[in-house]
């Protein structure tokens, strides 16, 4: 896709952030536009840079580690937003800034000893399952508070909100009562921020349905074809 490409659409996206925002009373600038760039080339990524977008976010650790490694750029904001696998934290925790899918205490676990040997600290949200889709992935609602228990005294890891994804649909208005959920649990479970817990970012929302997750109080939404293009196959 060529860099004007790019850069219009990402300046049309974040016209509609500003539109669903404002609509729903909200201060556009709560909301941060995650540039989903999975399976996209480093040219891609440069180019968004160059139109001034630095969140990106990545859900494969092996991609995600080479890119870090390739695009050496200090502005820049990396977000993992993909399945974990503990072996490969150790890869991403020297440089990665958001981990969004962590779904069990063990992980974050790990995290906190990873980014402990990289002497820095990672930002952390716990992957709720609120569509009930089990290839989702995401800790089940009644699973929430232990885990959030679990996270209250690391250094190295802070736990700052609470991701989901929703059921793809064509209509969006059929998945609002899942946003609401990923909210109530939100409003919900502050009462565990103490320590390295501190609630306080929902990511959800994609292209199809990101309208309606800024209505319903999301503070990053995840966003990748209508950035990108549609996505590249190995």
């Amino acid at each position: 896709m060529s860099d004007q490409d790019i850069a219009q659409n990402l300046k049309s996206i974040q016209q509609k952030i500003e539109k669903a925002a404002t609509d729903a009373g909200r201060d556009p600038k709560e909301i941060t536009l995650v540039a989903v760039s999975k399976t996209k080339p480093n040219e891609d990524i440069l180019e968004a840079v160059t139109a001034g977008h630095l969140q990106f976010g990545e859900n494969r650790m092996k991609e995600l580690e080479d890119k870090m490694a390739e695009i050496e750029l200090p502005d820049v904001v990396w977000h993992f937003i993909g399945n974990i696998q503990t072996n490969k934290i150790k890869y991403i925790a020297d440089r990665v800034n958001w981990i969004h899918s962590v779904e069990k205490a063990k992980y974050l676990k790990e995290i906190e000893k990873r980014a402990g040997k990289a002497n820095r600290v990672v930002n952390a949200l716990i992957q709720v399952n609120i569509s009930g889709e089990k290839q989702k992935g995401g800790c089940e609602p009644e699973d929430l508070a232990n885990i959030l228990e679990s996270a209250q005294n690391y250094d190295h890891v802070i736990v700052r909100g609470l991701m989901g994804m929703a059921t793809f649909v064509d209509d969006p208005e059929d998945v609002r009562s899942e946003f609401k959920l990923l909210k109530e649990l939100f409003d919900s479970h502050q009462k565990y921020n103490e320590g390295s817990v501190n609630l306080e970012h929902l990511s959800m929302g994609m292209t199809n349905d990101m309208e309606v997750a800024i209505q319903e109080g999301a503070t990053m939404v995840r966003i990748g074809s209508a950035i990108f293009g549609e996505r590249n196959y190995d």
